[in-house]
């Protein structure tokens, strides 16, 4: 974790956790549904988190590493799958986006300095492809007549939460390398970061105690 904003950054942790706890509390009424696999993937990325030291010591890998090539490529690709197939049941959408994202992996590769871009260019990519589910997400809920019963509509809630966060935070990743040359820019965007981050969770949690599974 970043030493700025330390007790934010100590906060969000926690509430990784707890999102986590939250959701294996409602997996006995989940367990029949794909939102069993919500709860596995809130799992991951807090005990990653939590665990980062001892994870990367074992796997004896760069802290750097395992989140670019490991944790954030889960997020997106858990994300694609559950926006285009689950949510919105375009099969093909999904491929094509996992596709668009694996592949943006090899110019990283191939031409530039890995860890200097790979956040900035593949963040850049995954969040721009997840931008589009967002707002696909967003019409059918308008578009259905559940919008009216917004408050019971899990995707309600983590649709919200994941255009704070990954959209919100878009221009942070993908000018990376030029806004860490202003010191007081990247403050004010890594605090975001950090603020975005925790609502994101708060709001999954929500998702869990007022949304509601349909069987």
């Amino acid at each position: 974790m970043h030493k700025s904003f330390p007790i934010l950054t100590t906060v969000l942790l926690y509430l990784e956790l707890i999102s986590a706890g939250v959701a294996l509390f409602y997996i006995k009424k989940i367990n029949k549904t794909h939102w069993k696999w919500f709860a596995v993937y809130l799992c991951i990325v807090a005990l990653s988190d939590f665990f980062i030291s001892e994870v990367v010591y074992i796997l004896n890998i760069d802290k750097q590493y395992f989140y670019a090539y490991v944790i954030i490529p889960i997020q997106f690709i858990f994300f694609y799958w559950l926006y285009a197939l689950k949510s919105l049941k375009k099969t093909e959408v999904f491929l094509i986006f996992i596709c668009i994202y694996i592949l943006s992996f090899i110019p990283v590769e191939l031409y530039f300095q890995k860890l200097r871009v790979v956040y900035s260019f593949n963040y850049t990519v995954g969040t721009f492809l997840l931008m589009i589910l967002v707002f696909l997400e967003f019409k059918k809920q308008i578009q259905n007549d559940d919008i009216l019963e917004y408050k019971k509509n899990k995707m309600f809630y983590i649709n919200i939460g994941v255009m704070m966060f990954y959209v919100g935070t878009l221009p942070f990743f993908g000018l990376y390398n030029l806004i860490i040359k202003e010191p007081f820019i990247w403050s004010i965007y890594y605090l975001y970061f950090l603020v975005s981050n925790c609502l994101m969770y708060l709001l999954f949690v929500a998702s869990f105690i007022w949304g509601k599974v349909k069987l």
